[in-house]
């Protein structure tokens, strides 16, 4: 099992990310894909047509997000915690991804780079 972390700058308030983040809607908008998310802890997630799935663990508003990821055949927890903060340039992003298998933490790392945060990045640029 692997960890990764990462900071990202995103050229978006914190209110405007937290809300890319947490509703399925804007969710659509800058993934291109339908996805589930609520704002219930404990409710479950899905994105990019079922490729990441998951549960809602923790939700501190325009600030913290915290998701369990789910991988087949997986016994320990693989956490995601997504710390933002307001930023000269929009929002500072601290991801923390936790007990990654370790045939996956490549693809996985490269999503968070390129997928997920790439494309809010480019989705907040223009």
């Amino acid at each position: 099992m692997k960890d990764f972390k990462k900071y990202y700058v995103i050229p978006a308030s914190p209110e405007e990310l937290y809300l890319a983040l947490t509703n399925p809607i804007t969710i659509q908008l800058w993934t291109g894909e339908e996805a589930e998310m609520s704002t219930i802890p404990g409710s479950e997630f899905s994105m990019w047509e079922g490729s990441i799935v998951g549960k809602n663990l923790e939700f501190e508003e325009n600030k913290k997000l915290v998701q369990q990821w789910y991988f087949d055949g997986q016994s320990d927890e693989s956490i995601v915690t997504i710390k933002i903060h307001a930023d000269k340039h929009g929002s500072s992003v601290e991801l923390r991804h936790t007990n990654i298998p370790d045939a996956d933490y490549n693809d996985i790392a490269e999503g968070w780079n390129d997928a997920y945060f790439g494309s809010l990045i480019d989705f907040f640029s223009f």
